[in-house]
């Protein structure tokens, strides 16, 4: 199918609206490892959140099943105007979910919100806000799997890094249709997306999330990757946000964390943040275990990066586990980028760390430890390996 009627297809059905009487929700939750979804069909118009109901799914088929049932319940906490149906049906959504076991509190494998909103409601009165980098790579076919960077020639390899950040010509930016229309559904979900950027390595883009206050930053972001993956379906590409998908003289994936509460937005709150560093340094290793899987192949002190096995802070210094940019000293205020969490990072996991140990002096990082460790013994894939075995 040539480009133009990829996007006949993903983005003009040339449908006339449909029933107006009933909600279209799409159902989005995240499985042992990947990101699902299902369509559920209301008879009637529903708006507010409260009003969508609790679903179930066969967490057998997600390999996250329990001792006592199969079942998992699909508990709604964030829904936005869903950008694939809204010219066609005007009451549709997506739908994110936290997965509980069928008493309705237990979380299930591989929910750390839960743990994430303890943290962040307990340190409301400090209103910490987020804003997320996330780095991706586009992948082609190659054959029946996925593992091919798209600006890579075949059995081969592109030119080294250097003209491909923030680059325009097609010889440069790989696949520019992606960002663009991710940015645009992204907008017309109502998401806080604040940009989009070619990156360093060759078919790498990102886009950033925020700054949204609380949890919702977190839930943002995970539905923007959603929006991302089923933008790419109907161009025959994959991504992966894995943080070193090409070992070499390459940069990795990333997931920057931007993160401020009200006492570094005040007057003198540069002293605050660099007060906290200390604290931070401590918990460098707490942060580290739950900022994304394979991380060690990207924080490497190399391409951008800091050494995963010492924390260090600097100013505009993007070789630093922490970069305080110029502009927060000079205002004497504003946020911190933590550099460390990797592409694949669960956002819950690092929000709820940050906001723990920055505004918590760590009252619930071992609570976050022990969500993260529940999961850490289930066999794990990496993008690659999943889309090779397809």
């Amino acid at each position: 199918m040539d480009l133009d009627n990829k996007l006949y297809r993903a983005f003009d059905f040339n449908l006339k609206p449909l029933n107006p009487d009933v909600t279209v929700c799409e159902y989005v939750w995240l499985g042992s490892q990947d990101m699902r979804s299902k369509t559920m069909v209301i008879p009637k118009k529903v708006t507010a959140l409260e009003d969508f109901p609790n679903w179930n799914y066969d967490a057998s088929s997600t390999q996250q099943q329990s001792l006592t049932s199969n079942d998992i319940v699909l508990k709604p906490v964030f829904k936005c105007p869903d950008p694939f149906r809204q010219k066609n049906i005007p009451n549709s959504f997506l739908v994110l979910c936290e997965t509980v076991e069928m008493d309705l509190k237990t979380p299930a494998m591989n929910n750390h919100r839960w743990i994430a909103n303890k943290i962040i409601e307990t340190a409301k009165d400090q209103r910490p806000w987020f804003g997320y980098e996330q780095e991706y790579i586009l992948l082609k076919h190659e054959g029946s799997s996925f593992t091919w960077p798209l600006g890579f020639p075949k059995g081969g390899y592109p030119l080294p890094q250097g003209p491909y950040y923030c680059s325009i010509g097609a010889k440069n930016a790989y696949g520019r249709v992606i960002p663009e229309y991710h940015l645009n559904a992204c907008l017309a979900a109502g998401l806080t997306i604040a940009g989009v950027n070619a990156e360093v390595f060759p078919g790498q883009w990102e886009y950033q999330i925020g700054p949204v206050e609380g949890i919702g930053a977190s839930d943002q972001l995970w539905m923007s990757r959603y929006i991302l993956r089923r933008v790419c379906e109907d161009f025959d590409l994959e991504v992966t946000f894995e943080p070193k998908p090409v070992s070499g003289d390459w940069n990795g994936t990333g997931c920057h964390a931007n993160f401020s509460s009200e006492s570094t937005r005040n007057i003198g709150g540069y002293d605050k943040i660099v007060e906290q560093m200390e604290l931070l340094s401590l918990k460098h290793k707490d942060h580290i275990k739950v900022y994304g899987a394979n991380n060690h192949l990207r924080l490497s002190g190399v391409h951008e990066t800091s050494s995963m096995e010492k924390f260090n802070y600097g100013i505009a210094n993007r070789g630093c586990s922490v970069r305080i940019p110029a502009v927060t000293v000079t205002k004497r205020c504003g946020y911190f980028e933590d550099r460390r969490p990797a592409g694949n990072c669960d956002p819950y996991l690092v929000s709820g760390m940050i906001v723990d140990t920055f505004c918590l002096n760590g009252k619930y990082g071992d609570e976050v430890l022990s969500s993260y460790e529940r999961v850490v013994g289930k066999p794990k894939t990496t993008d690659a390996e999943r889309h090779s075995s397809t």
